[in-house]
């Protein structure tokens, strides 16, 4: 009976550490996620830097009919695109407010997902990012998908 109760106890500690370093990351996820929001409304640099150099971007363009279309694009064309609008959103003030935010383990990273309100705008879309923390504990975006009204983005989606 010992043993069955020091098994039992053994397998209580082992579960409260996995939990707890879940916890942690799951938190730590989540601050990483903080950290980019708020790079992203002050026009910080350091945002092109929380991208893994392969993530996958795709821009979910809300169509007016409601309908959507996938534009998917590489990390290194986003950051180029980002760049030259953010000389505009900040004459604009632009900024993006975030509530509802989640987080979920998605593999070996974490799946953040809120809803995205713009600046002077009534609506929220939908977004969502993967983050995973790297061996030298870095954490980096590796998947980002957000919902957008913008039109423009059609341009650039795949023709099928």
């Amino acid at each position: 009976m010992k043993k069955i109760l020091s098994l039992i106890m053994l397998f209580g500690v082992f579960l409260a550490t996995g939990i707890q370093a879940f916890a942690d990351d799951s938190a730590a996820a989540k601050a990483f996620f903080e950290s980019y929001v708020n790079a992203a409304n002050t026009y910080s640099p350091t945002i092109e830097k929380m991208y893994s150099p392969n993530a996958k971007i795709i821009r979910q363009v809300v169509k007016p009919d409601g309908t959507l279309v996938d534009v998917t694009t590489d990390t290194a064309t986003y950051i180029k695109q980002m760049k030259l609008g953010q000389a505009g959103a900040k004459l604009r003030n632009y900024k993006n407010t975030y509530t509802d935010i989640t987080v979920a383990k998605a593999g070996d990273g974490y799946k953040v997902s809120s809803l995205r309100q713009p600046s002077g705008e009534n609506y929220k879309l939908k977004t969502y990012m993967i983050v995973k923390k790297q061996p030298d504990g870095k954490w980096l975006i590796t998947e980002e998908m957000m919902q957008t009204k913008q039109q423009i983005f059609l341009k650039y989606a795949n023709k099928k």
